[in-house]
């Protein structure tokens, strides 16, 4: 090989190998930056990975929601009323969290089952419902709609037990 050729052949490898170190550090920082949504099903399928960051969806279910009177330690149970999932969270609720809405958390299954939440997202209206939230409730076979009437109904007999 002459002295040239073997200087371009050099150039076009290091350039290689440098797209490729720069393509894998890349995939690197982005798989830790993605939230996967899982509802409360795939979840107790085993579909969602213990200890990193998922977001999980559903209803926050009826008579769940528990307060540490000491601290701003919440708890409460999301569900899509197929299968339940514990919910833990340190922090201020968003004003328009209540039983019966629909609610996005972002957080980490633990090995025991429930959700370590580090952010909890409310739905801002009735007739609002996450995207999918809605979507995993109509492949467990039920349709938004039910949910929306279900809320409303139990909105209603919270502000009349207030």
């Amino acid at each position: 090989m002459r002295a040239k050729r073997k200087q371009k052949l050099y150039a076009v490898l290091g350039l290689v190998t440098l797209a490729a170190i720069a393509v894998g550090l890349t995939l690197y920082a982005l798989r830790s930056n993605i939230n996967l949504f899982f509802s409360p099903v795939q979840i107790a399928e085993g579909q969602a990975p213990l200890e990193r960051s998922i977001r999980a969806g559903g209803m926050v279910k009826a008579g769940s929601v528990a307060r540490d009177p000491e601290s701003l330690a919440v708890s409460f149970t999301v569900t899509d009323y197929v299968e339940d999932l514990e919910v833990r969270y340190r922090g201020i609720l968003p004003d328009l969290f209540r039983e019966g809405q629909g609610v996005v958390v972002l957080g980490q299954l633990q090995p025991e089952g429930w959700l370590r939440a580090d952010k909890v997202l409310a739905k801002h209206d009735e007739n609002y419902m996450p995207p999918e939230v809605a979507q995993a409730l109509e492949e467990a076979g039920y349709a938004p709609e039910d949910y929306q009437d279900k809320a409303a109904e139990v909105a209603k007999r919270l502000e009349a037990e207030d």
